[in-house]
């Protein structure tokens, strides 16, 4: 392994304020994981329950997102940067971007599923609307996204996740054309549902997105050479570049931070959201037929 592969300068020891983050997020993902293994034993208590149900597929779709995110959170790596910090061959760049990509798309289906049952229910077009386009979206944002690792460009993160506001941006109206349609405790859900969603989108348009375009205009303005794709199919399998320096990684804290936590909790909460899927109905304003998910999507 060549200098450019070693470890730079500062060993990651408990003196190292990266190492109490490092420590901070391995410890929520192992809860995230806990957690997703009770609701996987609450599951198989349930009458019925079978992961071939809507709420069984939930379940797999949520386990690759949980683990997926420990994986990463276990091993950090900032991929257009090759930046890891741990010297093993599971800190390749190529395997965190497959098990993000997955991890990903696997979330997204999350929301088209029930944002699709949801407008079922209640027959809000609007709502279905959100249903089909989020995955289609995000299957295009993960495209930038490879293309910014080849490549090692910026402005492909910048667009990826331009791409992951708009298509939230939609899910947020998806759900406010819930709103009216139900009372009492679903439509307070809805409603912190909402919230979330405001509070990512301000993070990816305040902090997030502008931190790729400040990085893309330094690379055009210092002349930078891009990778070819060919070229960078060889780099993300071969070179990650170990370090403990908080510099290096004070830009990439926060998104790790949030998403490995508060992105993994919404994915477990659309798996017990789902999971209530019979007590539903009866939070349904007087003017929408009760009818049940499962019905409406026999049909």
């Amino acid at each position: 392994m060549s200098s450019e592969w070693r470890a730079r300068s500062i060993s990651i020891t408990w003196s190292n304020p990266l190492t109490w983050w490092w420590g901070l997020l391995t410890l929520v993902s192992s809860a995230n994981i806990a957690i997703w293994f009770l609701l996987y034993r609450q599951f198989h208590e349930l009458p019925g329950g079978s992961l071939s149900s809507v709420s069984g597929i939930m379940l797999l779709l949520s386990a690759a997102y949980v683990f997926g995110c420990a994986f990463r959170s276990f091993l950090p790596r900032a991929d257009v940067r090759r930046i890891c910090l741990f010297d093993t061959w599971l800190s390749s760049i190529a395997v965190g971007r497959l098990v993000a990509t997955v991890a990903e798309i696997c979330f997204a289906v999350q929301w088209a599923i029930v944002l699709y049952q949801l407008s079922m229910m209640t027959g809000a077009n609007t709502t279905l609307n959100a249903a089909w386009v989020i995955v289609p979206l995000i299957l295009i944002a993960e495209c930038f996204s490879w293309y910014a690792v080849l490549t090692t460009n910026h402005l492909g993160n910048a667009i990826e996740n331009s791409i992951w506001a708009f298509a939230f941006f939609v899910v947020g109206i998806g759900i406010c054309r819930l709103l009216p349609e139900f009372y009492g405790p679903v439509r307070a859900v809805l409603a912190f549902a909402i919230i979330g969603i405001a509070g990512y989108l301000a993070f990816l348009m305040t902090i997030d997105i502008p931190m790729y375009l400040r990085r893309w205009r330094a690379e055009v303005v210092n002349g930078r050479r891009l990778l070819r794709a060919f070229e960078g199919f060889h780099d993300v399998t071969t070179r990650w570049v170990v370090t403990h320096e908080l510099a290096e990684w004070k830009d990439e804290i926060a998104w790790m931070s949030l998403y490995f936590s508060i992105a993994v909790w919404a994915s477990l909460a659309l798996c017990v959201f789902c999971s209530l899927e019979h007590h539903l109905p009866r939070y349904l304003t007087d003017s929408v037929p009760t009818t049940s998910w499962s019905t409406n999507a026999s049909r």
